[in-house]
């Protein structure tokens, strides 16, 4: 068989918003298939085989069949490349762990070339991932081998990069669950949930809610115990010591056994426990010397280490930790010993994902002092069926959420309360988590800012616990989604003049608004930025701002196709028109559209995107953007010259009231509900906004806004006063 030349990839354009193919980011590829248009997967011999013996999982795919085994149908049948290589990638991504069903494939207008989208919650890693699959696909044509574990490896190395953290995607999962939006403010883990002034922030597992000071407090062991015991929180006797010797005089005032641990450090490192002589001591003091500011000894409490995670001034999770141990065969050094029998076991792994680390007892020097406690090194050899301890404390991973005594909740809950975080990792040592702490000499050890909730979420024994969810729900109340109203405007006719108005009429009627448009970017009357902000980043600008309660985003065909929408829903969604100007068909062409039928394709998004309860408006003397009601999920108001338009007359007929329109009758701008009408000042007077030295404004432009003024709610008198004193150059005002 003659070898295939590659696929070419012409294009890679990452849609962050809405756009033509789905509400959510897409990566979209544009493809070459050269002769391999004329090679469907039926008629390249035993393709089909190879592709499945490389991808076994593809049986799982749907496809458009519609049932388990879907795209081997298609496969089978005959299908071409570019819809195989949608799906390759797809399978890649589910196998590095970021699971995703959606794709695409469409033919254009040039012979061979196709479109092709999949869901893309990472750009970096989606260009990853295409680029492994399209290496992949070009193996299975030409009969090469492929190196499958080695390409998933290199897409998790770059989803462990770039994407978020476990806990962070635990709280953004949970909060898109509710409908609350989310914007990534930088390359980790710091989130915006909500928009505008209704937005609150995430870094990790810390909130916008947990205080500077706070923060300061949980970093500082001592003090963080002093705080909480004066409060009635047990905790185990200590100071702080800055030298061996008087880390010796501090365990003798204690009395032996004692812990020796830093003053700042976390996740268990540098923690010596149960250390009995002045060796050990001293020993135990530069161990945890090297891991933080300070030193602090502590009276030993006996028991497990527990982590309970407070949320909000409740218990929300609870993990138990564990003793490791190995079992010397009297061949192997203690290091080999700690790799067979502790590193192999799958739960353990240095990405975040796994609940478990691995051991490195070159790195850990508190491993090996406590295998010198036992006589042995890294190198010994311990003989056949002796037990080693090889870690006291860490490996809290074993689930005991249910087994929590509602007195240990209390105490947990008050240490955090005391400290001042809204999220905390109360870190105990019990016996029995199902008996009170001080029934049993337990105390609280540590408190901690920022947890991590893996532990929580997957444990390595027991239920995974919803801590993300608790999270969300502890920022934002039942029924609050973190949305402000938005407004987005779509077309090529007089957009940004509808934009200006309806920014306007808002404005007037109290709201604080951002408004995004081609003559620049404004918070309320104030520019920021000058030129063109119909751009997605500056309508992402908007809404960051904790200013602004109401964005008015203007919207061009052009910019929907380049990135998609900045917004995931609105409450109004405009359509003016579907014309296509001379000097838009030049980029749309670059897309693949080339006549204004082909645009409701692409301003429909507009209407894709209102809410339930929001409202499409529309241009009805246009009976294709006037159809574009039938795909709101909300309500519509049609808006027209004349109101006898056929459209306007339909749509007053529907629901119980009638459909709402506005149109020009005798000379005066109505509101009509069903056959009830509310007549507004004179249009002559209206058109001419503030004062006669402005050109009027257009009719059409003056409706739209009226109609997008009226579905949020503002009064009729307040839409006349607005209009007739607008400025027509109030955008030049810097």
């Amino acid at each position: 068989m003659s070898k295939f030349q590659d696929i070419r990839l012409l294009r890679i354009n990452y849609l962050r918003g809405p756009s033509i193919w789905t509400y959510r980011p897409v990566l979209e590829t544009w493809l070459d298939l050269g002769e391999l248009e004329n090679h469907p997967s039926n008629l390249l011999p035993g393709f089909n085989a190879r592709l499945t013996a490389l991808l076994p999982a593809l049986v799982e795919h749907h496809c458009g069949v519609g049932e388990r085994g879907g795209f081997l149908q298609r496969l089978e049948g005959g299908t071409w490349m570019g819809h195989v290589l949608e799906h390759v990638v797809i399978e890649l991504l589910n196998l590095a762990g970021m699971a995703t069903g959606f794709g695409q494939t469409r033919s254009t207008s040039q012979h061979g070339v196709y479109r092709m989208v999949f869901r893309a919650r990472d750009e970096h890693v989606s260009r990853t991932a295409l680029a492994c699959g399209h290496r992949l696909l070009m193996a299975a044509i030409n009969d090469e081998p492929f190196d499958v574990p080695a390409a998933v490896a290199q897409i998790r190395e770059q989803l462990d990069d770039t994407y978020f953290g476990p806990s962070t995607a635990s709280i953004v999962s949970a909060a898109t669950d509710r409908r609350i939006p989310h914007i990534r403010l930088n390359g980790g883990n710091l989130v915006q949930l909500g928009y505008g002034m209704r937005q609150r922030r995430i870094w990790t597992a810390e909130t916008d809610k947990t205080g500077a000071i706070a923060e300061n407090i949980a970093g500082d062991k001592d003090l963080t115990k002093r705080l909480i015991a004066a409060c009635g929180v047990p905790v185990p006797e200590g100071s702080t010591a800055d030298t061996p010797a008087a880390a010796w005089e501090a365990a003798e005032d204690i009395g032996l056994p004692v812990v020796v641990k830093p003053l700042d450090g976390n996740h268990g490192r540098g923690v010596s426990l149960d250390l009995n002589t002045r060796e050990e001591v001293e020993a135990a003091w530069h161990v945890a010397d090297a891991e933080g500011s300070g030193v602090i000894v502590e009276r030993y409490i006996r028991g497990d280490e527990h982590r309970l995670l407070v949320v909000g001034n409740e218990v929300v999770a609870a993990a138990r930790g564990e003793s490791l141990w190995i079992t010397g065969d009297g061949q192997s050094t203690v290091t080999a010993l700690v790799d067979n029998q502790l590193n192999t076991d799958p739960r353990r792994g240095e990405a975040e994902e796994f609940p478990l680390e691995f051991i490195d007892l070159q790195k850990d020097g508190v491993i090996r002092l406590l295998l010198q406690r036992q006589g042995l090194t890294p190198e010994s050899v311990p003989e056949a069926g002796r037990r080693i301890l090889v870690q006291r404390n860490g490996n809290v991973a074993i689930d005991c959420t249910d087994d929590v005594h509602p007195e240990v909740a209390r105490v947990a809950a008050l240490a955090a309360r005391v400290v001042g975080l809204d999220i905390a990792g109360i870190d105990l040592v019990a016996e029995d988590i199902r008996r009170p702490l001080h029934v049993q000499g337990g105390a609280v050890v540590e408190v901690n800012a920022g947890p991590g909730l893996l532990m929580h979420l997957k444990p390595a024994v027991g239920v995974p616990r919803p801590v993300g969810r608790a999270v969300a729900d502890h920022l934002f109340r039942e029924g609050e989604d973190g949305r402000i109203p938005i407004v987005g405007v779509a077309g090529t006719r007089n957009t940004t003049l509808v934009a200006r108005l309806v920014a306007w009429l808002l404005q007037l009627a109290g709201r604080h608004v951002g408004l995004a448009c081609r003559e620049g970017l404004y918070l309320e009357r104030r520019r920021v930025e000058g030129g063109d902000a119909t751009r997605w980043d500056s309508a992402q600008r908007l809404l960051m701002s904790r200013s602004v309660d109401t964005a008015v985003i203007e919207n061009g065909p052009v910019e929907i196709l380049n990135d998609g929408l900045a917004y995931d829903r609105c409450d109004v969604g405009i359509v003016t028109d579907l014309d296509l100007p001379e000097a838009l068909r030049a980029p749309l062409a670059q897309h693949d559209f080339f006549e204004a039928e082909q645009l409701v394709k692409v301003l429909r998004t507009q209407v894709d995107v209102v809410l339930s309860h929001g409202t499409a408006v529309l241009n009805a003397a246009d009976e294709r953007v006037a159809a574009l009601a039938e795909l709101c999920d909300g309500d519509t108001i049609l808006y027209g010259l004349d109101p006898q338009l056929v459209a306007i007359d339909k749509h007053r007929g529907t629901g119980a009231r009638g459909g709402r329109a506005v149109f020009v009758r005798e000379g005066r701008v109505v509101l009509a509900t069903g056959s009830a009408e509310t007549r507004l000042a004179p249009l002559q007077r209206m058109a001419l906004g503030r004062g006669a030295t402005h050109a009027p404004i257009d009719t059409e432009a003056l409706l739209a806004a009226i109609a997008a003024a009226w579905a949020q709610d503002v009064p009729p008198d307040l839409m006349i006063a607005g209009i007739e004193t607008f400025a027509g150059d109030v955008a030049t005002a810097a």
